[in-house]
């Protein structure tokens, strides 16, 4: 009985982790599933264990869930580090919302698999969604900015939802971002953002305005992220794009095109908002990976 009240405590960070993964990592259907049914299997584990607290975990504690995984479930290889992932994700957002004060999972190294590539779309894909706003309406101005402002500078969507008009500097063409961690990084802005922004910015002013962010909904308040999910989303269909297109999407198309023409990776990392290079060197790969489709497709001797 205990156990199960432990785990009922931890329910709420679980709901908060979840709800921060639907919106920031773009990742499937699918693998949030399975991501939810790690991390209660996981909770569970430590409540029984007597972990009442989640400072208190250590790596051995986690080591100790991936073994007796291992050894009750005969887990392969995959679906070790598929839990091994989760539980980095779950114990790194916990310590980037400052919910605790430590990370155990931290340096843990998962079984060796393939990478998967982050999926991203080509510029004319791009290109497609960027034209059908209707800029002679409101509305259309404000999500031609937003779809600009994505794939000019990468954001995340948390990070547009709640960008702040005074961190929008068009005199130097860029925007001033709080990220992860409360890491505040400054991002170019391309021509093209800027002027939907600018574009923007008149209507909003003589809107309704009951909130300091950039974007806001018809009633003069700050767009929810799934607001800003659905605004991508529909402008994706109406483009025909076949993929399942999200705003994290456009960050991963944001990175790919600018290595794909010569940008420095460390300039991309800055941008990204990453902590560790190794993060974006994905990014390399993708680019690595299309070079490699393009040569197998057009080259005689391939």
């Amino acid at each position: 009985m205990a156990a199960h009240e432990e785990n009922t405590a931890f329910s709420g960070l679980l709901d908060q982790f979840m709800q921060s993964a639907v919106f920031e990592s773009g990742l499937a259907e699918a693998t949030l599933g399975a991501y939810a049914a790690d991390i209660a299997a996981y909770l569970s584990f430590l409540a029984a264990a007597g972990k009442a607290d989640l400072n208190s975990v250590t790596r051995e504690d986690v080591l100790d869930h991936l073994i007796a995984l291992r050894k009750e479930q005969k887990l392969s290889a995959r679906s070790t580090a598929r839990h091994l992932s989760a539980i980095r994700r779950f114990h790194a957002f916990l310590r980037g919302e400052r919910l605790t004060t430590g990370d155990p999972a931290e340096g843990f190294d998962a079984p060796r698999l393939t990478q998967s590539l982050p999926h991203v779309l080509s510029a004319s894909e791009v290109e497609r969604m960027l034209r059908i706003p209707d800029v002679s309406k409101p509305e259309g101005i404000r999500d031609a900015a937003i779809l600009e402002l994505f794939y000019s500078s990468g954001l995340r969507i948390s990070e547009l939802a709640k960008l702040p008009t005074r961190d929008v500097s068009l005199d130097e063409g860029a925007v001033r971002v709080k990220g992860k961690g409360s890491k505040v990084r400054l991002v170019p802005l391309g021509s093209a953002a800027m002027d939907r922004i600018r574009a923007w910015l008149e209507v909003r002013a003589a809107s309704k305005v009951l909130d300091d962010t950039l974007f806001l909904g018809a009633r003069g308040k700050r767009m929810s992220r799934t607001t800003v999910w659905q605004v991508v989303k529909r402008y994706a269909r109406a483009a025909n794009i076949a993929q399942n297109v999200t705003p994290h999407m456009l960050r991963h198309s944001f990175a790919t095109h600018l290595l794909d023409n010569g940008a420095d990776l460390r300039a991309v990392q800055e941008m990204l908002g990453h902590s560790d290079i190794a993060t974006t060197q994905i990014y390399t790969h993708v680019s690595v990976d299309r070079l490699s489709k393009a040569h197998r497709t057009f080259h005689p001797r391939a």
